[in-house]
């Protein structure tokens, strides 16, 4: 598949996201007709640009759905639920089609034909009334505005000099447009330079163009839709067959007179500049990278961070005044580097909370439940590789809300609740990590029940004294379900722990708070990226290691004796202003005996939502990390997530402090 197929894929991608959140809108307000542009647009663009680059399946069939659609525009349809059914249905055809890498198998095609049909059925049905007649006879209207109008219009369609640079050809639109109706063209040849001066790829034409036809204005937008912003369009009725006597009139005195005809162009064009440029600019401000070109973008700014840490410590070795001054510049600038290249691959979160509607809509209507999906900070920015890993532990918890958290709407009704249930879907900046919370009001979660499955399942034994937070927190245990009957949708054991390890592996907790008979909350703390992180550096004996400093709290000194103390009462807890603090000697997680100085330091982080201690021999200070992948050497090694290079060249290995306290 060549470029330009791979971009239109890409493309075609973002206007089916837009297709079904336009559709999802409109199922909510039917008479919204801005609604019914959008969804028209996003299909006539997919057909029109899927038959330029070879996906003949999907354009054909997108035409079919198209055209009901232009039915509903033109007021002839009213959009229904059966019809908006359809057409997401449609929607999901049309990406299948779009993923084909060779022609479609006899089973799509069916598939297809059968969606074109039904489609069919709710357009010829559209035009019965309630007795099944029709609700006008052939050649009998109910009203004189259902005859289309006969309608001239005055077109101008000057191209931009670059047009036929994007491998658009205008005699193509203009034949186009003859097949709406009696069109006269006059073409302006004025622009034409001599021969010396003359550039075969760009465009110095432009025509005039009197359109007599009974189509709408957008007919005729539809033509331009690929060009219209490469190009000057101007599209105004002159003549209209229905208006009253007087205003063709109203109309004739509404234009310039002849002998002011380019006085009137002229202002015309100072009119629309401002417009234009409004459209240029907003056309230069965004422009679509692959991915792995970000990704290397990184890759190499990672690389500079490190050089900048080796200049700043040899500046700093040999004290030399102006190779400190020279390093200082180098630390800023590559600062801002690294910021400007990580935003690159921010991207705000709003676009996959938005994906979630159309599976709250569809796994409620399988149950028959009523539920109303809302969502808040959909501009929080996450990076785009945490988003790519966020989208399926966030399946999960919704359809477990679906599934076991809303009831039913009588049940709602006996409990005093509203009949329709609420999923709320919030994001929020909190340091350098983001809270996304996942709300529902349904029947919460019972501690009770929750004790007994897990005593049943071994995972507790009869005489341990849990709080209610850790009972809450066995439902993450493998294999873990209440459910009574495995459904279709969960049961089976499978989820909720595969959402806490694939949020470990993001470096993020899951933190669980439910109410019986009130609902349930599920909050997600991630990093903003993954890419390059503030640690914090220590050492144990010659060894470097880096802790996340965004979950450190402070750090205190624990002298060797208090430590000895500890061990002999064989408890590791430090009283810190009269808080008792839990701690490990990361000497001991890692086998390293030599060395042991007699005052050590203990880093306090916030873990899984509780504070934990960490011993360590030193603490050298914050440090700006590019993470890196770790060999096959440290498969095994669970609770190491990376590694970073110094600034002398030597390795820090990063530790993820979740494992740590799993191990």
């Amino acid at each position: 598949m060549d470029i330009s197929a791979d971009t239109f894929k890409e493309e075609a991608c973002d206007l089916l996201e837009e297709l079904e959140t336009a559709l999802l809108e409109l199922e909510e307000n039917p008479e919204d007709m801005d609604l019914v542009g959008r969804v028209f647009r996003a299909m006539h663009t997919i057909k029109g640009s899927g038959a330029m680059f070879g996906f003949d399946a999907a354009s054909a069939f997108t035409h079919h759905v198209e055209s009901a659609f232009d039915l509903v525009r033109d007021g002839k349809v009213a959009v229904s639920k059966p019809l908006i059914n359809l057409t997401l249905t449609a929607r999901d055809h049309i990406s299948t089609l779009l993923d084909l890498e060779g022609p479609a198998d006899d089973g799509l095609l069916a598939q297809g034909e059968a969606l074109i049909k039904s489609l069919r059925e709710i357009m010829t049905g559209a035009g019965k009334n309630s007795t099944g007649q029709d609700a006008s006879p052939p050649g009998e209207p109910n009203n004189a505005r259902d005859i289309p109008a006969v309608v001239t219009y005055r077109i101008r369609f000057k191209p931009f000099a670059h047009l036929l640079s994007t491998g658009n050809n205008p005699l193509l639109l203009l034949n186009e447009l003859r097949g709406l109706g009696q069109c006269r063209v006059a073409a302006h040849t004025g622009d034409v330079p001599d021969l010396e001066s003359f550039d075969p790829r760009s465009c110095y034409l432009f025509w005039d163009i009197l359109l007599t036809t009974d189509k709408r204005e957008n007919a005729i937008k539809d033509i331009f839709i690929f060009v219209e912003e490469d190009c000057e369009l101007v599209i105004e009725p002159v003549y209209d067959d229905q208006l009253d006597e007087e205003e063709p009139a109203r109309m004739e005195a509404r234009k310039a007179p002849p002998s002011d005809a380019r006085a009137a162009l002229t202002e015309q064009e100072q009119i629309k500049q401002p417009v234009r440029q409004k459209r240029e600019k907003t056309a230069a401000a965004s422009l679509r990278v692959p991915a792995d070109k970000l990704d290397q973008l990184v890759a190499l700014v990672g690389e500079l961070v490190t050089v900048q840490a080796r200049l700043s410590r040899h500046a700093a070795d040999h004290k030399h005044p102006e190779l400190v001054s020279i390093a200082e510049d180098v630390e800023m600038l590559s600062s801002d580097l690294r910021d400007n290249a990580m935003s690159l691959r921010m991207l705000e979160i709003g676009s996959t909370f938005s994906t979630f509607r159309r599976l709250v809509r569809d796994l409620s209507s399988e149950l028959g439940k009523a539920i109303e999906l809302t969502t808040s900070g959909g501009e929080t920015e996450l990076d785009k590789t945490v988003i790519e890993q966020l989208k399926d532990p966030l399946v999960h918890i919704i359809r477990n809300s679906i599934d076991h958290g809303i009831e039913a709407p009588g049940i709602r009704k006996e409990q005093g609740k509203p009949p329709c249930g609420s999923i709320h879907l919030s994001a929020e900046h909190s340091g350098a990590n983001v809270l996304i919370r996942i709300k529902d009001d349904g029947r919460g979660m019972d501690p009770e029940i929750i004790r007994e499955k897990a005593l049943q399942n071994e995972l507790i034994l009869p005489g341990d004294n849990l709080t209610r937070k850790q009972i809450l927190q066995l439902v993450f245990a493998p294999g873990f379900s209440t459910a009574a009957q495995v459904t279709d949708l969960s049961g089976r054991g499978v989820g909720m722990d595969v959402v806490k390890r694939k949020i470990a592996n993001l470096n993020g907790e899951v933190e669980l708070e439910s109410a019986k008979g009130k609902g349930t909350t599920l909050t997600l703390k991630l990093p903003l990226t993954l890419a390059i992180i503030d640690g914090l550096l220590v050492t144990l004996a010659d060894n470097y290691f880096i802790l996340p400093l965004s979950s450190v709290e402070e750090c205190v000194e624990l002298p060797l004796s208090e430590q000895d103390k500890n061990r002999k009462k064989n408890r590791q807890i430090l009283n810190i202003r009269g808080d008792m603090v839990p701690y490990i000697r990361l000497r001991d997680e890692y086998g390293i005996t030599r060395d042991e100085p007699e005052l050590q330091q203990v880093v306090v982080m916030r873990v899984n939502g509780g504070r934990t201690g960490f011993v360590v021999d030193n603490v050298i200070g914050s440090h700006q990390t590019v993470i890196k992948n770790i060999g096959n050497a440290f498969r095994q090694a669970r609770d190491i997530s990376g590694a970073t290079i110094l600034g002398d060249g030597r390795v820090a290995l990063i530790i993820d402090v979740n494992k740590v306290l799993e191990v």
